[in-house]
């Protein structure tokens, strides 16, 4: 059984009186331990795919299935433990808490984490943060660190609830090049240790870092190789 399967998965938007057809038709298989590069031009259907697959948004047809799980029939609130229990989420723009320390940002996720499934937060968050080089920054407040450790940050939440799959939309488009692939390193030491990595980006540099690259054209893939 594949981690991930995508089947006939369809996105339709409504936009006043027109109809935004963001997937169409989408089929796809991604197994435990991949680390995949969605690629595309903007308004390709990148985003809405990584919408889709983090439970943030549902597909208008089609079927995605995750562990074994049919993902269009659950209720918010089985939506919401899924995203706290298997996914782990990485955005562009961090979102940290300015007032904040980097433990405390860590440890965020935890207040949301019903199964109490980690037992120790402050230790889990230190551990986190060690795992991605910040162990030196544990009580810094994000305007204290550079963009490239605020990121790492961010990658440490993700983290933190030890998730099955780490979702990353565009990580590395407020980074200069030298912290991008400082970042991607992480990534692929995460990847080396077995976690499944799910990349969004629209850079060809960034794209060829990861083991797989799915491109996307108009909501429909239109190439998928491996690297």
């Amino acid at each position: 059984m594949s981690l991930i399967e995508l089947k006939n998965l369809i996105k339709t938007y409504r936009m006043g009186d027109i109809d935004v057809h963001a997937l169409q038709g989408v089929d796809m298989n991604i197994e435990k331990g991949e680390f995949v590069a969605i690629t595309g031009a903007s308004g390709s259907g990148k985003s809405t795919m990584l919408n889709i697959l983090g439970c943030l948004d549902l597909p208008s047809q089609g079927e995605y299935i995750l562990e074994g799980i049919h993902v269009g029939g659950l209720n918010k609130r089985e939506l919401a433990d899924i995203r706290n229990q298997k996914i782990g989420f990485v955005f562009q723009g961090f979102n940290l808490l300015s007032r904040t320390s980097a433990l405390e940002n860590v440890e965020l996720p935890l207040l949301y984490d019903r199964a109490g499934r980690i037992k120790d937060p402050a230790r889990k968050a230190v551990e986190a943060l060690t795992r991605v080089g910040l162990a030196d920054r544990l009580h810094h407040e994000p305007n204290k660190l550079s963009g490239g450790e605020q990121q790492r940050v961010a990658i440490a939440r993700a983290l933190i609830n030890e998730p099955s799959i780490l979702l990353a939309d565009e990580p590395t488009g407020n980074l200069d090049t030298v912290t991008s692939m400082e970042v991607i390193d992480i990534f692929r030491e995460l990847n080396g240790q077995g976690m499944t990595i799910i990349l969004v980006t629209h850079e060809p540099d960034i794209a060829r870092q990861a083991r797989r690259a799915i491109e996307l054209r108009d909501g429909r893939i239109i190439k998928d190789e491996m690297l």
